[in-house]
């Protein structure tokens, strides 16, 4: 069924962290549930005063996020960290911990045009966007970015922090690690994981599992490069 809006979590104001392509969308999602988005941090302090599409403004830095300090004092207010990159977002996450705010303060924000059955589980900061398909139950992370029409069939694992660019499919089974990055229709067969923090690129087909880190291209998609950093989880 269409998604009715009750799976997004809070029903507070939003706070946009990061001043991205990705924000601009999770405004427009939050617009047609209902969701005032009050404005937007970013890193970089040029950027401070500017409008972005939508009409959310940026408010200030994340250095501290003492701006989220000041606007908590007017109410309740919640956070969705819209950074494209996923050890990126895990990182502002980390630091947003860090400085106090708790983890019931992420909102998850799913939109009114994604089709979810009502046992699927999507874990909180997480964003669904327009046209998104879950054929079956599936199990989706923390702060997990899934962007318009892709595909989740019965039985796949979503973990903290993926990113999956428009247009991805997932058979039966799959299972994606942390950090991962699905670019614009790729496709993974049945059964297959993709690694912590792998990159499958743009138009791949996945016929086998993805290790850890690496960065697999082409159909079938064979290796690009190995891991640049360290990784683990």
């Amino acid at each position: 069924m269409l998604h009715d809006g009750t799976m997004t979590r809070g029903r507070g104001p939003l706070l946009l962290v990061g001043a991205s392509g990705l924000a601009a969308e999770v405004a427009e999602c939050a617009r047609r549930l209902g969701r005032e988005v009050v404005g937007c941090l970013d890193d970089d302090p040029s950027r401070v005063g500017e409008i972005l599409p939508g009409g959310v403004p940026v408010l200030g830095t994340t250095d501290g996020f003492t701006t989220f300090d000041v606007l908590s004092q007017q109410g309740p207010l919640e956070v969705v960290v819209t950074i494209g990159h996923g050890s990126v977002r895990c990182r502002v996450v980390q630091r947003l911990l860090a400085s106090g705010v708790t983890a019931d303060r992420f909102a998850t924000v799913v939109d009114p045009q994604t089709v979810l059955p009502p046992t699927t589980t999507v874990g909180a900061g997480s964003v669904l966007l327009a046209g998104v398909v879950v054929t079956a139950p599936v199990s989706i992370g923390h702060h997990v970015v899934v962007m318009p029409h892709v595909t989740l069939t019965h039985d796949v694992v979503v973990e903290d922090y993926v990113t999956m660019a428009s247009g991805v499919g997932l058979g039966g089974g799959v299972r994606v690690r942390a950090e991962a990055y699905l670019g614009m229709s790729s496709a993974v067969r049945q059964g297959i994981t993709v690694g912590y923090a792998a990159t499958l690129g743009m138009g791949a087909t996945l016929l086998e599992d993805l290790p850890d880190g690496e960065t697999w291209v082409g159909t079938p998609a064979r290796r690009l490069r190995g891991p640049r950093r360290t990784v683990g989880g």
